[in-house]
């Protein structure tokens, strides 16, 4: 059995699915975190089967429309001393902006830089977004 210890205050990042708790690891910069962070790779899950699990014990700011992106099945509980305060079901985001790159060479995006990459999901069973500009389409497997 794998203990870890309650954290007082700070963001636990639960139902991520399994494998890719790295990539969120990664793009939260956990890895340089001056406090306490627990990554748990694999955890059994009734639900899930395998799961990842990410313990912040620290406040920060996170954007949950990327979060979502990322994995729309997470959820995220907030502690306050020691106790679930809030408990944050993500989904996939309506409209995501310098997020994902339209790779379209003839896009506005590609040779005008003050025009933000816009994106809006067509298609929430695929994780399929649309260009506002050119139409290109991307995945959230695009999203590095």
């Amino acid at each position: 059995m794998l203990n870890i210890a309650k954290i007082k205050n700070g963001i636990v990042i639960d139902h991520i699915k399994a494998g890719q708790g790295l990539r969120i690891f990664n793009w939260l910069g956990l890895g340089k975190a001056p406090y306490t962070v627990a990554f748990v790779v694999n955890a059994e899950s009734k639900r899930m089967g395998r799961k990842d699990i990410i313990k912040i014990d620290n406040e920060i700011k996170i954007d949950f429309a990327v979060l979502g992106l990322i994995d729309p099945n997470i959820t995220v509980n907030i502690i306050e001393n020691e106790k679930v305060t809030e408990k944050i079901r993500l989904r996939l985001p309506e409209r995501v902006e310098n997020v994902l790159i339209c790779r379209n060479p003839r896009c506005i995006t590609a040779t005008e830089t003050y025009a933000p990459h816009i994106f809006h999901l067509v298609d929430e069973k695929t994780g399929t977004y649309r260009c506002e500009y050119c139409d290109d389409l991307r995945t959230t497997e695009d999203f590095r």
